[in-house]
């Protein structure tokens, strides 16, 4: 379920329940991010029992970040852009028991999923 490249980018990075702020101009999509990385029983929850993740995990999204500014959007991987690849936010509110439209929910937020390591707020 868990891209083995993913949990050693957050392994070797110390980044279960970092927090992470990634400012507006940098955020491909403009609305900047306050995000949570999540640790393996996170990501299984919000595959498991939680809408995005129940729908777009069969698609191969892999919740990696909580919302923490309160839009209940959730942070993505997706398993088949492999090691550094974009990070996405996938819309809740688009994404239901009947499914989603991919183009309509997802958006990149960064191209490359590591950048969020120059954006970790400080003793988060």
């Amino acid at each position: 379920m868990i891209p083995q490249y993913w949990k050693a980018f957050v392994n070797d990075n110390a980044l279960e329940y970092r927090e992470i702020e990634i400012p507006e101009d940098v955020d491909l999509t403009g609305a900047g991010a306050e995000i949570e990385i999540l640790d393996e029983e996170g990501i299984r929850q919000e595959t498991e029992d939680l809408y995005s993740g129940i729908a777009v995990s069969k698609d191969g999204f892999v919740p990696v970040g909580s919302c923490q500014i309160g839009t209940g959007d959730p942070y993505f991987i997706y398993q088949n852009d492999g090691p550094k690849g974009p990070l996405y936010r996938i819309y809740h509110d688009m994404v239901g028991e009947d499914g989603y439209e991919r183009e309509e929910a997802t958006d990149i937020v960064l191209p490359d999923y590591t950048e969020i390591l120059n954006y970790i707020i400080t003793g988060s």
